[in-house]
């Protein structure tokens, strides 16, 4: 029987959607063990999460800080090996500088910070270090997302002339028209969610989707937000501009408050010899388009697909793989570094995407604020 990697964690317990999500993803490769952690700022909570999930009480602690002191103690062959922030943004960034300071690998929800500033900080003590650092972009992780990726890589749509990607939800939507309500919702509160709520939140989604499949950087933007009310500092709404170059450019729309919709998050990557759509609510399908043949659908689980795509698809054709299954991927990509296997660029989203991220939220509402003009992300 292979040793689990030991795994701690901060945050998402209760009725946390993202903690289910990361714990069932923890499991799937059967490559990690849930050791503890903190998952409730209660204390009392906290005790009663784990017992409910079946975890020694004496690896549940009062604080990450304690946390940290008390696994050190441990010989290393007992010690967490890797720690998963699922906290609010606000606290993403003390809980990792204390972690990657005291060498623990790290698995990290988005956005990375809440500003590029502690974003660099996190990158300066990661570059003396010798681990990893993972950075959430779930939807990274679907079989059919690394498929578009390989197809772009080798050539199959030639050079890329046009990206259009959206993702639209409508849940704050009943939210932003109260204000007793606006003022509850820790997302609409810059000290807990940083200066952005719909671009930091799912466009920062979209924004990592984009370099991920394509291999390149986004060089301008141009951003138009969406704040609904005077009285609100969050965006939940936003149109967004890119350049790669003067001959590629694009769109990112992101919008929590599209009513009526739920996740519907789609990528279409258009390149000079055809084109390349995918759909986070119906992931299995890669739909490929030509100027000349009838459209092909890609499916996961297939020979046709690449070695990539193939690693990640854990069901047979015709199985439906979902959301777990890709942060699930994005954890056994960490496992599989970790434990010297990694094969292909892209097997979880680093640390340099979350700073990538970071750069994107602030030039975005940079260039909102400063008259919709064009910024350089550098």
């Amino acid at each position: 029987m292979k040793n689990k990697i030991r795994l701690g964690i901060l945050g998402g317990g209760g009725d946390s959607l993202i903690g289910i999500v990361h714990r069932i993803a923890s499991s799937m490769h059967d490559s990690y063990e849930i050791i503890g952690g903190v998952f409730n700022p209660d204390y009392n909570e906290n005790l009663k999460f784990a017992e409910e999930i079946g975890l020694d009480k004496k690896r549940i602690y009062e604080d990450y800080e304690k946390m940290i002191e008390e696994e050190l103690k441990l010989d290393e062959s007992e010690r967490v090996q890797v720690v998963s922030i699922l906290t609010p943004n606000f606290l993403h960034y003390p809980m990792a500088k204390k972690l990657l300071e005291n060498n623990f690998n790290v698995i990290c929800e988005k956005p990375m910070t809440t500003t590029y500033a502690e974003a660099k900080d996190l990158e300066n003590i990661y570059k003396s270090k010798n681990l990893t650092f993972a950075v959430t972009y779930t939807y990274t992780g679907y079989p059919m997302i690394r498929q578009m990726k390989e197809m772009i890589k080798s050539g199959v749509i030639g050079d890329i002339q046009r990206v259009d990607l959206q993702y639209y939800q409508g849940w704050i939507n009943p939210i932003i028209h109260d204000s007793s309500k606006r003022s509850e919702t820790w997302r609409l509160q810059p000290e807990k969610s940083g200066i952005s709520c719909c671009i930091g939140d799912i466009g920062t989604h979209a924004f990592d989707m984009l370099e991920y499949v394509t291999g390149m950087e986004v060089k301008e933007l141009l951003s138009d937000l969406n704040y609904v009310y005077d009285d609100n500092t969050m965006d939940v709404d936003g149109t967004i501009l890119i350049r790669f170059s003067d001959k590629i450019k694009g769109v990112i729309r992101a919008s929590q408050i599209a009513t009526g919709e739920e996740n519907n998050f789609t990528v279409a990557i258009y390149g000079k010899k055809g084109g390349l759509k995918w759909e986070q609510q119906n992931p299995n399908y890669l739909y490929h388009l030509s100027d000349t043949d009838p459209m092909k659908v890609l499916k996961p689980g297939h020979d046709y697909n690449s070695n990539f795509s193939k690693i990640s698809a854990k069901l047979p054709p015709g199985h439906p793989e979902g959301m777990f299954d890709s942060m699930a991927n994005i954890y056994n990509g960490v496992a599989r570094e970790i434990n010297g296997n990694k094969e292909f660029d892209g097997e979880y989203p680093t640390l340099n995407d979350g700073l990538r991220g970071m750069l994107f939220i602030e030039k975005a509402v940079e260039s909102h604020k400063n008259g919709n003009k064009w910024v350089k992300l550098n």
